[in-house]
C-alpha cells in the first residue's frame, strides 16, 4: 500500500546512467536507483519499501504523525551545521611585518626585501590589535603570526604574546598561538619561548629539495629546502613529534610529481598534507604563465594522488589529505568545519580576520593581498577605530549578503550547496562583484569536481577505503580503527 507521506526540501543530480544522488537541507545525502527516485518523486512508495524507510531515517520525507518532530530535528542539525557563527571571531590573523628572507615566484603577500623596515608593525599597534582580538565575543582564540616572515619581527611577536596571556587571565578564553615560519632562521632560544607559550609552527614544504627550491628561492643565497630540513629537525627536538606542520604550494612545477612530494613528507615524518589549488594573489599573477594550470589539471592531479594516499593508508602508512577531510566532515557529519572558503555566509571576517602591520583590518588574508596589489576595498577600519564599527560595519555586512549559498544564482539549485561556501574576495577580483559568476567560477568548477569523486568513492562503498576515511574525521590511526573493528 503507498504510504501518505510528505516531500521534505531537498537538492539532486544524476549521478551516472543508473543512480540519482539526493542531498537533503541538513546536509544528508542518499543514493537511489533511478526508478526509486522516480517512484519517490511520485509519491508512490510504500511503508514496506526498504528506499522509503532509508528516506525518512535520513529526513526527506515525513508523515503526519510525526512531521513536528522531524522538523525539529532537520532544524537541530541545520544549527549545528551553522553554529560557527555563534563562535565570531576565532582566528585572527597578525601580519607582523612584510619583510622575508625568502623570495617565492607564488609569493601572494607581495613581500620586501629585508632591509625595509618600514613595513614591520610597531609596538603601539600590535598592543592595540591584541585589544580588539579580545572584544571578540568568541570563548576560542587563535592568534596567528603572518608576513612576510614573522620571525623578522620577533620583538613584537614575543610582546604580544605577553599582552595576550596577561589580558586572557581575566578573560579566561581558550587561548591559542601559530607562527607561520618559512624556517629559514629561526633559533633555539625562539623555540624554547614556543614551547614555554604553547606556540604551534606551521611552515611550508613543497616537496623534494629540487621542487622546493624551485620556486621558494632564498634572498639570502642558500638552500630554502636545506635550511626548512635543518630548522625543522630541532625544532621537533625542543616541541616535540608534530611540532612543526607543512603547508604546500601546487605550482605547475610539482602538479605532475605529486605522489614523490607526499613520498618527501611520508620520509621526513609527516602525517598530512592539504592539496589547494595555486590563489591568484600577488607574484602568482605576475608569474602566472610559469606557474599556473587549469581547474581539470588540478583535479586530474588531485584524484590520482588521493588515491595515492589511500592506498598508502591501506598498505599501514597513516597519512591524512586535510582538504577531503574537510570535505568529508561537512557530508558525513553535521558539524562545521571552521575552514572559511568552505562556509556560508562566507567564514571571511565572522570566522577569521587579518590585521595589517599598519593597522588596517581585513576580513581574510586574501583581501590583505588583494590590498597590496592596489584595492583595498576590503579594508574593515583599522585597530583605532571602535570594535562594533569594524565588525558591523557595511564591507562585513555586504560579505554576509553575497555570500550565502541558499540564495546565490546556481548555488540555490546545487545539490552541493550544503558542503560548500563561497569566496567573495575571489569572486571580487574576478568579476568586481562579490556574489560573482558561478558559471566561469574556477573554485565553483574545482569543489564541483573533487565533490564528484569524493561521492563516487563513498558510492563504491568500499569498507576499507570508508574506514580510511572515518579515521581522518576523526584523527585516529587507521590501525588502531582496525585493530577495535577486529
Amino acid at each position: 500500500m503507498v504510504e501518505n507521506y510528505t516531500i521534505l526540501p531537498f537538492g539532486f543530480k544524476y549521478f551516472d546512467n543508473d543512480t540519482s544522488l539526493l542531498v537533503n537541507q541538513a546536509g544528508e545525502h542518499i543514493f537511489l536507483p533511478k526508478e526509486s527516485f522516480k517512484n519517490f518523486c511520485n509519491m508512490q512508495l510504500e511503508k514496506e519499501d526498504d528506499c522509503y524507510k532509508r528516506l525518512k531515517a535520513k529526513h526527506f520525507l515525513t508523515t503526519p504523525d510525526d512531521k513536528e518532530l522531524t522538523l525539529d530535528m532537520l532544524a537541530t542539525k541545520l544549527r549545528t551545521r551553522k553554529a560557527f557563527i555563534s563562535d565570531f571571531t576565532c582566528l585572527h590573523m597578525i601580519v607582523v611585518t612584510l619583510r622575508c628572507n625568502c623570495l617565492c615566484k607564488y609569493c601572494h603577500a607581495s613581500s620586501v626585501d629585508l632591509d625595509t623596515k618600514s613595513y614591520d608593525m610597531d609596538f603601539d599597534t600590535v598592543k592595540k590589535t591584541v585589544n580588539m582580538i579580545f572584544q571578540s565575543p568568541s570563548n576560542n582564540i587563535k592568534i596567528e603570526y603572518q608576513g612576510g616572515e614573522p620571525l623578522l619581527n620577533w620583538e613584537i611577536i614575543k610582546q604580544s604574546v605577553l599582552c595576550a596571556e596577561f589580558l586572557n587571565k581575566f578573560a579566561k578564553k581558550n587561548l591559542g598561538f601559530v607562527i607561520c615560519t618559512n624556517l629559514m632562521r629561526i633559533t633555539k632560544e625562539q623555540l624554547n619561548f614556543c614551547k614555554k607559550h604553547n606556540i604551534e609552527i606551521s611552515s611550508s614544504l613543497d616537496g623534494t629539495k629540487e621542487l622546493h627550491d624551485c620556486n621558494r628561492k632564498s634572498r639570502i643565497f642558500e638552500s630554502s629546502y636545506d635550511a626548512f630540513l635543518k630548522n625543522s629537525k630541532t625544532a621537533e627536538e625542543i616541541l616535540g613529534k608534530g611540532g612543526v606542520s607543512p603547508l604546500l604550494t601546487i605550482t605547475k612545477t610539482n602538479i605532475n610529481k605529486l605522489r614523490n612530494v607526499i613520498d618527501e613528507y611520508v620520509k621526513l615524518g609527516f602525517n598530512n598534507v592539504f592539496l589547494r589549488a595555486l590563489n591568484p594573489y600577488g607574484n602568482a599573477i605576475k608569474n602566472k604563465e610559469s606557474l599556473d594550470y587549469s581547474t581539470e589539471e588540478f583535479v586530474a592531479a588531485y584524484k590520482d594522488v588521493l588515491n595515492y594516499i589511500i592506498e598508502l593508508n591501506k598498505s599501514g602508512t597513516n597519512f591524512i589529505e586535510c582538504y577531503t577531510t574537510l570535505f568529508l566532515s561537512r557530508i558525513l557529519t553535521p558539524f562545521s568545519t571552521g575552514f572559511v572558503d568552505l562556509q556560508s555566509p562566507s567564514g571571511a571576517g565572522i570566522s577569521g580576520v587579518i590585521y595589517n602591520y599598519d593597522g588596517k583590518i581585513y576580513p581574510a588574508d586574501e583581501a590583505r593581498m588583494l590590498s597590496r596589489m592596489g584595492d583595498d576595498y576590503f579594508c574593515m577600519g583599522t585597530v583605532d577605530d571602535d570594535y562594533k564599527k569594524v565588525f558591523g560595519g557595511d564591507i562585513l555586512r555586504n560579505i554576509v549578503d553575497n555570500s550565502c549559498v541558499e540564495t546565490m544564482p546556481v548555488c540555490s539549485e546545487c545539490v552541493y550547496q550544503q558542503y560548500c561556501g563561497a569566496d567573495v574576495i575571489r569572486n571580487y577580483l574576478e568579476t568586481k562583484d562579490l556574489m560573482g559568476y558561478r558559471l566561469n567560477s574556477g573554485f565553483c568548477k574545482k569543489n564541483k569536481m573533487i565533490l564528484d569523486h569524493i561521492f563516487y568513492l563513498l558510492k563504491q562503498n568500499d569498507e576499507e577505503t570508508l574506514d580510511i576515511f572515518w579515521s581522518w574525521i576523526t584523527r585516529r590511526n587507521y590501525g588502531d580503527l582496525k585493530l577495535e573493528k577486529n
